[in-house]
């Protein structure tokens, strides 16, 4: 049938999509297409925008200006900020080199301090054996020390020293009577070989207040030195035993309090006593005259 009288004929839209928007469609579905448009675009946009505003030295320098004053602002705070030192376990003498070795301007912030490297100069003190450093309330950095402990006296060409078991040197004297609770030792090699000395001072109990000390000798052995110069000349190995024996024949036969120069103990199986020069004479005229009063019995 023809369509009616003054009625114009409307097309019919197609809804087929055009080709540019069918493509852009088919590109979105791709995900690395649709990442690069999601995040790499926005990304590139805003390192674009940013590479530009630092393009300007003057810009950069404020905004650096900035964060340097954001950051001494939260580390100057009251709470980070220390005021005072505090040494615990060490003496006046030693604590004072620790300050020395340590100088702080104090007030100063936590963040400014390397707590880690303090302990290492602090442990490298020679009196020194640990140390602990931590920051306590209060604005207060902690310094937790535990002295090395003397045990003998070592005289040296270079003077007098303490020592300890390890044969660490711990400080310096300026005359043996500064501490004569110590024993003393001497002779090369002798800081090497504390612990071994120590074992002989041990064992030299029984001399009580006769005992002066120790010598190493050629860094190799111990001679024992008493008062009145006499010495025990001890063998390389088998030091303690060969000691301990000298100790049981002067206990049998009063031997040490005889007029004696030394004790020889190198060569354990055969014992060797070195008279004085007094006695050697005194005891050529006893033998003269055991033999004269012998030749006349006869």
């Amino acid at each position: 049938m023809a369509p009616a009288a003054g009625k114009k004929r409307r097309a019919k839209s197609d809804p087929a999509p055009s080709r540019w928007s069918y493509r852009l469609q088919r590109m979105m579905l791709t995900p690395a297409y649709r990442k690069a448009v999601k995040i790499g675009l926005p990304v590139l946009v805003l390192v674009a925008l940013t590479g530009g505003y630092f393009a300007s030295q003057e810009r950069r320098d404020e905004v650096m200006a900035v964060f340097s004053d954001m950051r001494n602002r939260f580390e100057t705070r009251p709470e980070f900020m220390l005021g005072m030192m505090a040494i615990d376990g060490a003496s006046d003498g030693v604590a004072e080199d620790i300050r020395e070795v340590v100088p702080i301007d104090f007030p100063t912030s936590s963040f400014d301090l390397d707590l880690v490297e303090i302990q290492k100069t602090v442990t490298g003190l020679a009196a020194v054996a640990e140390a602990a450093v931590r920051i306590r309330p209060g604005g207060v950095l902690h310094v937790e020390v535990r002295e090395r402990e003397p045990v003998v006296v070592w005289r040296s060409y270079e003077g007098i020293a303490l020592l300890d078991g390890n044969g660490v040197t711990v400080g310096t004297l300026d005359r043996r009577a500064a501490r004569p609770d110590l024993p003393m030792i001497a002779g090369d090699g002798a800081e090497n070989q504390v612990r071994e000395a120590l074992t002989l001072i041990g064992a030299a109990g029984p001399l009580g207040g006769r005992l002066r000390g120790l010598v190493r000798m050629g860094e190799r052995r111990w001679d024992v030195v008493l008062d009145g110069g006499v010495r025990i000349l001890l063998p390389e190995s088998g030091a303690v035993q060969a000691l301990e024996r000298v100790l049981a024949l002067d206990s049998a036969q009063d031997m040490l309090n005889r007029d004696l120069a030394a004790v020889d103990m190198r060569l354990p199986h055969r014992p060797t006593l070195r008279m004085n020069g007094g006695a050697v004479e005194e005891w050529w005229r006893i033998q003269e005259i055991t033999a004269q009063t012998q030749d006349l019995n006869r």
